[in-house]
C-alpha cells in the first residue's frame, strides 16, 4: 500500500503503518494539549497500545490462515484499524470460519489477561462495573482497565454479522456448511446491509458516528457479494478463453513515438516488449504518459518499460489470475507458453468474459424455465 512504512516483521509477515495513522496520534495529542506532558504521553501510549492489540488481532487471522497454506502478504495499520492482506480466503467453509474467529479470539485472550491484572494485581472489583457497563466510559480507570474495555469492544464490534467485519465471515462460514457458497454470501451480505440500515437510522437521531459505520458496513457487504459472484462466474475458465490474441508488441529499441502511434490507431493501451522473441518488459500507458511529460518522444522504450510485471500461462485459471491483477493494481498481463508470448489478458477482456457468461447463464435459466412450463 502506498504511503506505508514497514515497522516490523514476524513469521515472514511485514507490519506496515500508513501515513494517515499519524493523524490519530496527533489528534489524541491535541485532545490533551491543555494538560500536562504526562497526560499527553499517556494518551498517545494508550492509542499505540490499542493498535498493538489490533495488530495481534490481525496476526490471529494471518497465523490461522498460514495453517491452511494461505500466505498473508502484509498487515497495515490505518486510522480505522488494521488490514491483513491474505492471498485468498479458504475454500473450505470450516477453515474460513476458523480464520474469521481467530482474530476476535486474540482480543478475548487479551481482555481476559487484563481482567486478571485489574482484578487481582490492582485489586479492583470489576463485577459491579461490568454489569453497569461503566467501563465503556474510558478515562476513569487505569491503563489496563481501559485497555481491557477496548478489547471487549473490539470483540463485540468485529463479531457483528456483517461484512467486512469478522462476524460477516463467520455467518457466511456457518451458512456455507449447509448451502452453496454464493448463496451463503448473498444471505450474509443482505444481513449486513440490513444492519447497516439499522445503524444509519439510529445514527441519524442519536450518534452521527453510527452513520459512518453504516456506510462502511453497507459498502463492505456490497463489495463482498460482488467479488464472490465474480469469482463464481470466472471459476473453471482458463485464461486462453479470455485472452487477447491480436495485439501489437514493441522492441526495447523502438522510440516512444511508435507506442504513441499504436495507441492512437487502436484500443490497445499496454504493450509487451519483445527482444529476440522473448518478453523482456511491459510498457504501460501510465508510464508512457509520465515519460512524455519529461522526455522527448524519440526516447527508447527500454528506458521506460517495466521489467517487473505479472505474467501467466494459457492454462491458468482466470479466477486466480484476476485476483493477482487486482492485488497488484495491474491492467495487462502477458500470457506466455514455453517462453513464447501467445496473448494478453486485460481487464477489458475479463469484463467482456463476465458479460458473456452472464448472458449465457441468463439464457440457460430461461431455457430451464421454458422446459418446466412445457
Amino acid at each position: 500500500m502506498k504511503w506505508s512504512w514497514k515497522i516490523a516483521e514476524f513469521s515472514g509477515i511485514g507490519v506496515y503503518v500508513h501515513a494517515t495513522f499519524l493523524l490519530v496520534v496527533l489528534w489524541v495529542a491535541a485532545l490533551h494539549w491543555g494538560e500536562d506532558v504526562t497526560a499527553i504521553v499517556e494518551g498517545v501510549l494508550f492509542v499505540l497500545a490499542i493498535f498493538g492489540c489490533v495488530v495481534l488481532h490481525e496476526f490471529g487471522h494471518a497465523l490461522m490462515a498460514k495453517r491452511y497454506g494461505i500466505r498473508t502478504r502484509d498487515i497495515t495499520l490505518l486510522p480505522i484499524g488494521g488490514v491483513a492482506r491474505l492471498e485468498r480466503m479458504p475454500d473450505d467453509p470450516k477453515q474460513e470460519l476458523a480464520v474469521a474467529v481467530a482474530g476476535p479470539a486474540v482480543n478475548v485472550v487479551i481482555a481476559a489477561l487484563l481482567y486478571l491484572v485489574v482484578q487481582f494485581v490492582q485489586g479492583v472489583d470489576l463485577s459491579g462495573q461490568l454489569e453497569r457497563l461503566e467501563p465503556f466510559y474510558l478515562g476513569t480507570g487505569s491503563f489496563a482497565y481501559n485497555l481491557m474495555v477496548v478489547n471487549i469492544f473490539l470483540v463485540v464490534f468485529n463479531m457483528i454479522p456483517a461484512f467486512p467485519m469478522d462476524g460477516g465471515r463467520v455467518l457466511r462460514g456457518l451458512l456455507a456448511t449447509r448451502m452453496e457458497y454464493v448463496r451463503a454470501t448473498n444471505i450474509a451480505a443482505s444481513v449486513g446491509q440490513f444492519i447497516a440500515f439499522v445503524f444509519g437510522f439510529i445514527g441519524l437521531f442519536y450518534n452521527p458516528f453510527l452513520v459512518f459505520i453504516a456506510l462502511f458496513v453497507y459498502i463492505g457487504a456490497t463489495q463482498e457479494a460482488g467479488m464472490v459472484q465474480m469469482k463464481a462466474a470466472l471459476g473453471g475458465i482458463p485464461v486462453e478463453r479470455a485472452m487477447l490474441r491480436n495485439f501489437h508488441a514493441l522492441s526495447p529499441r523502438d522510440p516512444l513515438q511508435r507506442a504513441i502511434d499504436l495507441t492512437l490507431a487502436g484500443a490497445q493501451r499496454d504493450f509487451p516488449v519483445l527482444d529476440e522473441g522473448q518478453v523482456v518488459g511491459l510498457l504501460c500507458q501510465e508510464d508512457l504518459m509520465r515519460a512524455l511529460q519529461q522526455t522527448p518522444a524519440d526516447q527508447a522504450v527500454a528506458g521506460v518499460m517495466r521489467t517487473q510485471y505479472q505474467h501467466c500461462e494459457p492454462g491458468d485459471m482466470l479466477e486466480t489470475v484476476f485476483a493477482r491483477i487486482q492485488e497488484d493494481g495491474a491492467h495487462t498481463v502477458p500470457v506466455v507458453r514455453r517462453g513464447e508470448l501467445v496473448g494478453l489478458l486485460t481487464m477489458e477482456n475479463i469484463g467482456e468474459m463476465l458479460r458473456i457468461q452472464a448472458a449465457i447463464d441468463k439464457q440457460r435459466g430461461e431455457d430451464r424455465l421454458t422446459q418446466v412450463d412445457v
